[in-house]
């Protein structure tokens, strides 16, 4: 799975430095959330991000079948 806040922010006309001050997470939780490089990821993040872009949690993360059907 995928989270697609990079993509969102740039929808929206966000910059990654723009969300890391809002969420108010280290630098290098932040960091890892943001370019994929985490197992997991705490719900109240989750929803402090949702919160934050206006988005839901289905937005957030890359369609799972679309991401199976590409390494085929």
């Amino acid at each position: 799975m995928k989270l697609r806040i990079l993509d969102i922010l740039e929808e929206k006309g966000k910059t990654k430095y723009w969300l890391y001050i809002q969420l108010g997470l280290s630098y290098q939780n932040f960091n890892r959330i943001v370019n994929n490089q985490t197992q997991s990821i705490k719900f109240e993040n989750l929803k402090a991000i949702c919160d934050i872009l206006q988005c839901t949690p289905n937005d957030l993360f890359e369609e799972y079948y679309k991401e199976s059907e590409k390494q085929k």
